[in-house]
């Protein structure tokens, strides 16, 4: 059934909505005076929510991974408010260890959270926002979206892949009023590290983990989730949000470092990346055959 007609707060989806920043995020949503659906793969969480905030939160336990669940929850949360103004793509774990060091089951489930996840997420989304002509689809990548880093390749992986396509769904939902942004958080105190899976060590790379547990051991920068969930409410109240936002001093120094690095090598080797172009006609073209080209910047 219908919650009455309120045309006064927004409606949000968060996922991964118990604990960490999607906690922070669903209770500024609340602050905030808006209404949250809730979805997480623990339910009690979100029925201490339900009870503090009568009316304002439809729980829903749901596994993102499972394409069939995540449809029917958006479904669900349609049905209960009418419409869905913010969707908070927040559900992902952390898998770490050196990329040889993967097995194939690990790697796969770091990528069915983390990318394929918000996939069905963002599919599920995308006809309700669409047909209301409005609507804000908000991606949580990370500073491993940046570049990759030891021990944390499979993450990257997976924020990367996220990244990518949230750039191609963003250019394809603007033409439906669809607003789509990815926030690139740097450390935040949740429990994303504590509940953290690890792989089988291999002997050959204790020197490189011995080297990172020293730079760990020099401090951290992690911050209150409170900070990044009002940096969210600025994003979504915003006429023009941008495509990505970082959300940190450390990242935010990061990504013009590695920005700077990659344009200095792009510069370094234009002679060889120029040389490696040169138009010339298809070979089946040029024998007087029909040719179907690719569309510009495929390949």
């Amino acid at each position: 059934m219908n919650t009455p007609a309120d045309t006064t707060s927004r409606v949000w989806l968060v996922t991964g909505a118990s604990r960490g920043l999607g906690r922070a995020f669903t209770e500024a949503a609340l602050a905030a005076g808006d209404r949250v659906a809730a979805a997480a793969r623990t339910r009690a969480p979100l029925e201490e929510l339900a009870t503090a905030h009568p009316g304002r939160v439809l729980p829903l336990q749901v596994d993102v991974t499972d394409r069939d669940a995540a449809f029917a929850a958006v479904r669900r949360a349609t049905d209960h408010f009418g419409r869905l103004d913010v969707v908070v793509n927040n559900a992902g774990t952390l898998s770490m260890g050196m990329v040889e060091e993967f097995t194939e089951a690990e790697a796969r489930a770091q990528l069915d959270v983390n990318f394929f996840g918000a996939l069905w997420v963002s599919q599920a989304v995308l006809p309700v926002l669409r047909d209301q002509g409005h609507g804000h689809l908000v991606q949580v990548s990370s500073i491993a979206a940046l570049g990759g880093f030891p021990s944390t390749g499979l993450y990257s992986a997976s924020k990367f892949a996220l990244e990518g396509l949230s750039e191609a769904l963003a250019r394809e939902a603007a033409g439906f009023g669809v607003k789509v942004s990815m926030i690139q958080p740097g450390g935040y105190w949740t429990d994303l590290y504590t509940a953290m899976r690890t792989t089988a060590p291999l002997d050959a790379y204790t020197p490189l983990r011995e080297e990172l547990a020293k730079q760990f051991a020099d401090g951290s920068v992690d911050s209150d989730p409170k900070l990044a969930a009002a940096a969210l409410l600025t994003l979504v109240d915003s006429d023009e949000p941008p495509l990505r936002l970082l959300l940190g001093s450390m990242v935010y120094d990061l990504a013009f470092d590695i920005a700077r690095t990659r344009m200095d090598t792009w510069a370094q080797w234009e002679a060889v990346s120029r040389a490696a172009e040169h138009a010339v006609p298809a070979p089946a073209e040029a024998a007087g055959e029909a040719v179907t080209r690719p569309q510009q910047g495929s390949r």
